[in-house]
């Protein structure tokens, strides 16, 4: 498909144009001496001078190399269809299900030539993938049909059973469901399939938490996707009780305590993915509010590349891991990726000649060959406790979950002293602010200096999808951008990892944003990491042996040569991953 999409004779594409009668021969002639001057394609030549669309472009490129077209405008695809592929697949590479047969799949999409996305579609569903041209405004409402066959779905499921619905006592009123009739509830098929849809779409959707808010009047329910909440659906307020007593037979929750919070966790498979849900109940003023984080078990396969970390501050981080000894600190705030960054590390250090050990809260993931242990602060079991015990299981590699009080730090601290190799987290807004929290928490200065190898600091941004445009900054706004960023250490950087060119200077430089028309909802796809690596080196050991600030500290690491999160963000914006506001607003967070 490539190959001949990208040998459409420059000429055939001219007459085809030119027949068309969309572009007048004046502005055909003038846009071809352009595109013979820059080395450019007429086709985009004549998008970027407004001449005619992206759709017009993809229509005839449909028809001179005989690939259908398909306009699904207006369409309502099958749910069954349309879910083969994920929604943010859909999403990110413009591309949906409309059409199955016994052995074959038809695809839309925007970009035939996007073999990766046919590739793993291909894995996926295990059929012959049959790609169609089609245009943006098909794609959009196609995709705008995940949400809407989440609410076509429930609407069904709850048409279907609206009598026994209506008999449900209202949370608010007081009413105390006998604990028998609520195990019922919970086991009702119609309840059952209520919460699997719930879940499914969470999934499908790549949620990392689902919100079920009893308000005055409705059941809401909310997906946080992208670190941002999006409302998924409102349901009658009746059904509080029931989706209640379905998800703590889930997760093993007692059925008739409302009065007090409770946590739990549960597990399902889905499409072969195996996904554990970590529930919180919390008793609220119109019935119980619950949270569902979700965690995908299969961390295996992550790099840290692929986490956003490149350059000088992977270098850091791959010579502390192959250290025998020492700690490795990530630090930012909750929700901010740091145990997902952790376990990239361990998944490096995952070797069958090492004896590696974990102390968490939760258990996140699950990793092979790994011994991973749950703290139950209820029954002592501690941290603090945990790691005591740790030390003596002969570990070779310790992960403590967090770092939340003195007993663990000091003990953390020991280990990495007696010849272990200790991963963990602090909750500090940056690497530098890391040391003083330990010292806060008496450790001495002369320990942190002897173990300590790096600290990881970090924030997640959301990632820019397909409808991105370049642009160029003016010279006030690199001003500006120049008075709380080392724009000259941004631009060194991008020049030694080729990002840009070796002469390029901030004004031909290009950055990235939303196209006008594009929903900032839509418009981002899925988050990457922003990170500071700092490497606790001579200058450093000598400044925290001197009780250095953490400003202090910081402003070593940056001579030294480290990029902060922000600079480290600039440098995202320039590969086009993110945008200037996204970083700027994470960093003020």
């Amino acid at each position: 498909m490539t190959k001949f999409l990208m040998h459409i004779e420059q000429e055939q594409l001219k007459n085809f144009i030119l027949d068309s009668g969309l572009v007048s021969r004046a502005d055909v002639s003038a846009a071809e001496k352009e595109a013979k001057e820059k080395g450019g394609n007429l086709g985009k030549v004549l998008i970027s001078q407004g001449k005619m669309s992206d759709d017009d472009l993809r229509r005839m490129q449909a028809y001179i190399l005989g690939i259908p077209f398909v306009d699904l405008k207006g369409e309502k695809l099958p749910f069954e269809v349309l879910s083969l592929i994920p929604e943010p697949i859909a999403r990110n590479h413009n591309i949906v299900a409309f059409k199955k047969a016994d052995n074959a799949l038809e695809v839309a999409m925007l970009d035939t030539e996007d073999l990766t996305a046919i590739d793993f579609i291909k894995k996926k569903v295990g059929l012959k993938i049959l790609p169609r041209l089609t245009d943006a405004e098909s794609m959009k409402s196609a995709i705008l049909q995940y949400q809407k066959s989440l609410k076509a779905e429930f609407g069904d499921l709850i048409q279907k059973d609206v009598g026994q619905i209506k008999n449900i006592p209202d949370a608010e009123a007081g009413a105390d469901i006998n604990p028998d009739d609520l195990k019922k509830l919970a086991d009702d098929i119609p309840m059952i399939r209520i919460v699997d849809t719930l879940l499914k779409h969470a999934i499908l959707q790549n949620a990392s938490d689902i919100h079920i808010e009893p308000q005055e009047n409705e059941l809401l329910v909310r997906y946080r996707i992208d670190g941002l909440l999006h409302d998924a659906m409102i349901l009658p307020k009746n059904m509080g009780p029931s989706i209640a007593a379905r998800i703590k037979v889930l997760s093993s929750l007692k059925l008739d305590e409302k009065r007090l919070p409770q946590d739990g966790r549960f597990k399902i498979d889905s499409d072969g993915e195996k996904v554990s849900f970590r529930v919180s109940t919390l008793p609220t003023h119109y019935g119980e509010k619950i949270v569902m984080r979700l965690l995908r078990e299969n961390v295996s396969g992550f790099t840290l590349e692929h986490l956003g970390f490149h350059g000088e501050g992977l270098d850091r981080i791959h010579k502390a891991v192959q250290a025998t000894t020492g700690m490795i600190l990530a630090t930012g705030p909750t929700g901010s990726g740091k145990t997902t960054t952790l376990y990239t590390v361990l998944d490096i250090l995952n070797t069958p000649d090492v004896n590696i050990s974990t102390i968490e809260d939760p258990i996140e993931y699950q990793m092979k060959r790994v011994n991973q242990t749950q703290v139950r602060p209820e029954i002592g079991f501690t941290f603090a406790q945990g790691l005591r015990t740790l030390v003596r299981q002969d570990p070779d590699i310790i992960m403590v979950g967090e770092i939340r009080d003195n007993e663990t730090a000091a003990l953390g601290v020991n280990a990495a002293l007696t010849g272990h190799v200790v991963l963990s987290t602090l909750h500090t807004n940056s690497a530098a602010g890391a040391i003083p929290r330990l010292i806060d928490m008496k450790v001495e200065p002369f320990l942190i200096v002897s173990t300590l190898n790096v600290i990881i600091g970090q924030r997640l941004v959301r990632k820019l999808g397909q409808d991105k445009e370049k642009y160029f900054l003016t010279k006030a706004e690199i001003e500006t951008l120049a008075k709380s960023i080392n724009l000259d250490k941004v631009l060194i950087a991008l020049k030694e990892e080729k990002i840009i060119g070796k002469s390029d200077t901030w004004e031909k430089v290009p950055f990235w944003r939303l196209k006008k028309d594009v929903n900032p909802d839509d418009g981002f796809s899925g988050r990457q990491g922003i990170h500071e690596i700092l490497k606790v080196t001579p200058a450093i050991k000598e400044a925290v042996l001197k009780s250095g600030t953490s400003d202090e500290i910081q402003k070593i690491a940056e001579e030294e040569g480290m990029l902060t999160m922000i600079e480290d963000g600039i440098f995202q914006c320039v590969q086009g991953i993110t945008t200037i506001e996204e970083v700027l607003s994470v960093i003020a967070e």
